[in-house]
């Protein structure tokens, strides 16, 4: 009928009441506070979940650091930059002396086996690496008696040796300074430890606190610096001895090369 209500109109008329209550609860969370919203306990919470993700471990090294005085501390750090240089210009040092040292040894045989012995020092003039330096210098003495030309090669490798060696005392040094410092540092606040009851009259936790964690800072410091740096240095100390195998390796083969073309002369 014409004044009864359509269900249509129904529908209409309770979702226009939906949106309405819908934009006043809108309104009213809006201006609530995030407090309001979730809580204050829970916004603590939150807040302290955000503070722990920053503080990083950057963060807490540099915390602790502060905290066992940087004087002390400083040194420590300055040995392990050091000792970090040393290694590392030995290491790049070495990885450029490495060579394939067969195939060396293979084309100065065919130089020498064709008498072109001045285009076998060529080839060891234009490659680097001790064991290139070795062989040269074994092929300068080629005229000389075998014996002769072993005790040169032997000696001229004792002075490679000591160049691919060279450094690796500082790096042992550093090595032992750093634990030396640590302990220094807790020798130190042990002593400011009892100043402190000294000066207090009295022994406490929070009166000998200072002293004792100056005291174990500097020697966890020190002896991770030393552990640090030991690993670099039986690194290093594998790449001398794999360069060291490998001059010998050449230098027994180069003989054989020499005596070898000297029994086809005859």
């Amino acid at each position: 009928m014409l004044g009864q209500p359509t269900l249509a109109q129904d529908v209409q008329v309770a979702d226009s009441m939906a949106e309405t209550q819908m934009v006043a609860a809108d309104s009213a969370v809006g201006d609530l506070t995030v407090e309001e919203l979730i809580g204050a306990d829970d916004m603590a919470a939150l807040d302290s979940l955000a503070s722990e993700g920053s503080y990083g471990l950057h963060d807490q090294l540099k915390t602790k650091f502060m905290e066992g005085d940087p004087r002390f501390m400083s040194l420590v750090a300055l040995v392990l930059v050091l000792g970090l240089a040393l290694c590392i210009e030995r290491i790049i040092y070495l990885t450029l002396a490495e060579i394939n040292t067969k195939k060396l040894l293979s084309d100065i045989e065919k130089k020498v086996e064709a008498g072109d012995v001045e285009g076998a020092k060529t080839i060891c003039r234009d490659t680097r690496g001790p064991v290139a330096s070795v062989c040269y210098q074994g092929l300068m003495h080629i005229d000389e008696p075998v014996e002769d030309i072993e005790r040169s090669i032997i000696s001229y490798g004792s002075v490679q040796t000591a160049r691919l060696e060279r450094g690796t005392s500082w790096i042992k040094l550093c090595i032992a300074i750093a634990p030396s410092l640590g302990f220094l540092g807790t020798v130190i606040g042990m002593v400011m430890a009892f100043d402190q009851i000294q000066t207090e009259g009295d022994i406490g936790p929070t009166i000998v606190a200072e002293g004792m964690k100056v005291a174990l800072l500097t020697t966890i410091f020190g002896i991770v610096v030393a552990l640090i740096l030991q690993v670099f240095y039986n690194f290093v100390n594998s790449r001398i001895d794999r360069l060291t195998i490998q001059m010998e390796e050449g230098a027994i083969t180069l003989l054989d090369i020499i005596a070898k073309s000297k029994r086809v002369k005859k």
